[in-house]
C-alpha cells in the first residue's frame, strides 16, 4: 500500500507543479527540480515511476508484476487528476493542460512526445535497474535534467506532458470543469500513443544496450 501511496503523491506533485508553471518561460526548471525531489523522496518505496510511461517499460522488462502495474497506473491518473482538479478548485476556470502548438502538424506533436518519451524512460532505466548502477547516488538528477532538458526542448511545440498520467488527468479535468471551448479532449490521444510508443521503444531498446 505505502508505494501506491508514493507513486499517487510523487505524481500529484509533479502534475501540480507542470500545470501550475505552464507558460511561464522557466517552467521546465520547476518540473525537473520537483521530480528530482520526488524520485529522491520514494525511490526507496516505489522505483519512482510517477509516469505510466516508465511503469509501461518496467512491466515489458519483468521488473514488476502485472497486478502491481495497474495499481501504479491507476494511483498515477488518480495523483494526476487530483492534482489538476485541486488547481481548477483554486484557479476557477480552465487549467493549463497541455497542447500542441497550433501552427505545426500534430504528428510533429506526436512524435516530439514519443521521441522524448523514449529519452527520459530509457535515462530512468538504464540509471535505476542495471547491477553496475545500483546503489549510485544521481538517479534522481539524471531523471530530472532529463525532464528539464526535454521540457524545454520540446514543451513549445508538443505541451510537453511525455507522461500519459499528467496529460489524461489535466486535459479530463479541464475538458470536465473548464471553460475553454478548444475541446481540449481532442489532444487526449497525442498524449497516450506518443508517450507509450516512446516506452516500449525504451525497453527494447535498454535490454538491447544493457542485455538484462
Amino acid at each position: 500500500m505505502k508505494k501506491y501511496l508514493v507513486e499517487f503523491t510523487g505524481t500529484f506533485f509533479l502534475v501540480l507543479v507542470f500545470c501550475l508553471t505552464l507558460g511561464n518561460y522557466l517552467a521546465p526548471f520547476a518540473v525537473g527540480a520537483i521530480l528530482t525531489a520526488m524520485v529522491y523522496m520514494g525511490f526507496a518505496i516505489s522505483g519512482a515511476h510517477f509516469n505510466p510511461a516508465t511503469t509501461l517499460a518496467v512491466l515489458i522488462l519483468k521488473k514488476i508484476s502485472l497486478k502491481d502495474s495497474i495499481f501504479y497506473f491507476l494511483v498515477q491518473l488518480l495523483g494526476a487528476f487530483a492534482a489538476s482538479y485541486f488547481m481548477f478548485l483554486i484557479w476557477g476556470r480552465s487549467i493549463n493542460a497541455p497542447k500542441p502548438t497550433p501552427d505545426l502538424n500534430i504528428l510533429k506533436s506526436l512524435a516530439l512526445e514519443s521521441i522524448f518519451t523514449f529519452a527520459l524512460v530509457l535515462v530512468c532505466l538504464a540509471v535505476t535497474l542495471p547491477e553496475k548502477n545500483k546503489g549510485n547516488n544521481y538517479y534522481g538528477l539524471a531523471i530530472g535534467f532529463t525532464v528539464m532538458a526535454i521540457a524545454f526542448a520540446g514543451g513549445p511545440i508538443s505541451g510537453g506532458a511525455f507522461n500519459p498520467a499528467l496529460g489524461s488527468g489535466s486535459i479530463l479535468v479541464d475538458s470536465i470543469f473548464g471553460d475553454c471551448p478548444c475541446h481540449p479532449i481532442q489532444n487526449l490521444w497525442i498524449y497516450l500513443a506518443g508517450p507509450f510508443s516512446g516506452s516500449v521503444v525504451a525497453a527494447f531498446g535498454f535490454r538491447y544496450i544493457f542485455g538484462e
